[in-house]
Parts: structure tokens; C-alpha cells; sequence
């Protein structure tokens, strides 16, 4: 018997070495042993001709045409849904096509267990939360309290809603310290160049390193004594995910899409866009021991939330669940 046919729709490529991207890559890989997968951007799907006997939908505004499409030229394929971020705090909420893909998807998946109150009421019954995972990788050596060797590092691509004018401003305010601040991502948005261009001349220890491999990031945050992430929204932060799985800590932003990765009694939330709150948690990290050996606690006991083996069968068992039912299991 011929493998069930998947097919993973993603709004990015792997050019756009995004969240979207990674979530893709890895869920194809998951799946790549047992059924024929292909792998899709949005504009493809939209053009193209396959039959496949399962759809996984990344991003409800930006795969809706798709969705939309195969639903009707293959209406006895089971789909997938996967809310990755904005649609899930933004766009299904404002947005008549992301709305309606909730509605034709078969089954709708969250990246963390806060994102199911974000839906609809009357469409939280089809969806289920599967966390991201990351492999561990052995913690560097921290010097806790050493705050002329303490490094900072945020990641992900400069545009609006990760927020990166916060982080930004919190190292100019602490310009005068000895803190090492790295920077790695795409100026998505190109009026943040002036900010980073503004606090690489004020800021000696600042280094804006501009889009890197992922291998190369999750070296590099693997090195740190702290990550950063100060987003207005997410839907399940990779890089939160790759930190926690380092042994790295994390100071986040406080919103529904942090918190449900990291729980509602994590120490290092600072409120949202409030860079003094964001540059005084910085400098306990670095200069108060037993915080940072606390966030780091915290951050481990979270940990097997991101094992990839558990991604890997929670993905694995909803595709063959979705397939049996449709009459195309596995052979």
C-alpha cells in the first residue's frame, strides 16, 4: 500500500529562516519516515494541483487561501491547522479569512496551553496544544555574578511585533555597564536600522550580528547567561524553547503567548514594551547569583515540555488519528 500523501503548507520558506520556517522543517522530518511528504509554501499550495489525503496548514490568515482551495479540490482530506503567533492574537480576531480557516480546518493546534482561550468558542472543541521541542544540548559554562564576562543575547527578526525597539533602549540604558549585549536577526522593518545603528554607537558592548544560520544562533545562545525575548505577541517562541533545552535563562516579555511556555510563576516577565523594567532585570541576572540560578531552575523544570520525542508522537499520533478516520491509515 502507497504512503498517505501529507502535505505541510507553510507561509515561509526556508530563506525566511523563521519560526514558521523551523516548525515546518521539523514536523517534516517527523513525519518524512512514515507517509510521501512534501512541503509547500503558502503561494505554491495556491497553484498547485496535488491531491494530497492530509493538509497541515501553518498560520490561519496567511495559509487561508490554501486551505481554503484544497478543501474544495479535495474535500475528503482531513487539515490541520497550526496557530503559530499573530493569527492567534491578532488575526483571527480581526481578519474574515483567518476566521473562516478555523472554521474549515479539521483540527486546530496551539504551541502552548494559553492559546486555546484565544479561540472561538465554538471551535476550542477540534483543537489541542502540541509544544515545540528543541534537542538539548549541553549548558556552557556560566559565571553568575560576573557581570564583565555576563553575556545578553536576543533573537529573532527585527519587525514590529517582536519588539525589538524595548530591548534596544534597555541597553542604552545600560550603557555604561559592562554587560555584553548580541543581537541576531533581519531588519525585518526598515526603521529599526536607525535604532540599532543608534545604540551601536552608544552602547560599547552592543553587537547587532544580523540574520544567522539557526545551527550558528543556537551555538551562540547556547554561550550566553541570558536570552531575551521582548515580543508584543507570540504564539509558542522557539527560541524560548531552544534557551530552556541550553540551560540558558530568560527574561520575557509578559504576554499570554511567553507564559504559557514558561508558566504563570516564572521570576523574569517584565511588563511588555517597559525597557527600565526590562534593564533593571538584566542587571539582577548579572549581578545577583541566586536570581539567575532561579530563573535557570525554573527554566529546567519546564524542560521536558520541549522534548522533541514528545512533539514528534503528539504530531505522529494526530496525523494517524485524522487518516484513520478518513480511510487512508498507514500501511
Amino acid at each position: 500500500m502507497a504512503k498517505p500523501h501529507v502535505c505541510i503548507i507553510s507561509p515561509a520558506a526556508v530563506g525566511a529562516n523563521n519560526g514558521n520556517w523551523q516548525t515546518a522543517a521539523r514536523w517534516a522530518r517527523f513525519l518524512r519516515e512514515g507517509y510521501r511528504l512534501t512541503c509547500v509554501t503558502a503561494s505554491a499550495a495556491v497553484a498547485g494541483n496535488d491531491h494530497p489525503d492530509l493538509i497541515i496548514a501553518l498560520h490561519a490568515r496567511r495559509s487561508a487561501q490554501a486551505l481554503a482551495g484544497y478543501s474544495i479540490s479535495t474535500p475528503s482530506a482531513p487539515s490541520i491547522l497550526v496557530l503559530t503567533g499573530t493569527d492567534l492574537y491578532r488575526d483571527i480576531h480581526t481578519d474574515a479569512t483567518a476566521r473562516n480557516a478555523l472554521r474549515i480546518a479539521t483540527r486546530l493546534v496551539v504551541l502552548q496551553a494559553t492559546g486555546v482561550a484565544e479561540l472561538p468558542a465554538e471551535v476550542r472543541s477540534k483543537a489541542e496544544v502540541i509544544y515545540q521541542s528543541a534537542p538539548t544540548l549541553r549548558p556552557a559554562s556560566h559565571r553568575p555574578g560576573s557581570a564583565h564576562r555576563f553575556n545578553i543575547i536576543m533573537v529573532g527578526h527585527l519587525r514590529a511585533e517582536k519588539d525589538p525597539s524595548t530591548f534596544l533602549r534597555a541597553c542604552q540604558l545600560l550603557r555604561d555597564t559592562p554587560l555584553r549585549f548580541s543581537h541576531v536577526g533581519a531588519i525585518l522593518d526598515p526603521h529599526f536600522a536607525s535604532e540599532v545603528a543608534a545604540t551601536t554607537a552608544a552602547v560599547p558592548h552592543y553587537r547587532w550580528l544580523g540574520n544567522q544560520a539557526h545551527a550558528a544562533t543556537r551555538q551562540r545562545l547556547k554561550r550566553s547567561d541570558l536570552m531575551v525575548i521582548s515580543s508584543l505577541m507570540e504564539g509558542g517562541a522557539n527560541v524560548i524553547i531552544e534557551a530552556v533545552t541550553s540551560g540558558v535563562a530568560v527574561i520575557a516579555s509578559d504576554i499570554s503567548g511567553n507564559r504559557g511556555l514558561l508558566g504563570d510563576d516564572y521570576a523574569g516577565y517584565f511588563p511588555a514594551g517597559d525597557a527600565a523594567a526590562l534593564a533593571a532585570l538584566i542587571q539582577r541576572c548579572a549581578t545577583d547569583p541566586e536570581f539567575h540560578a532561579l530563573l535557570r531552575r525554573q527554566g529546567e523544570a519546564r524542560r521536558t515540555l520541549f522534548d522533541p520525542a514528545r512533539e514528534r508522537a503528539a504530531v505522529i499520533g494526530l496525523v494517524d488519528n485524522l487518516l484513520q478516520i478518513a480511510g487512508r491509515p498507514r500501511g
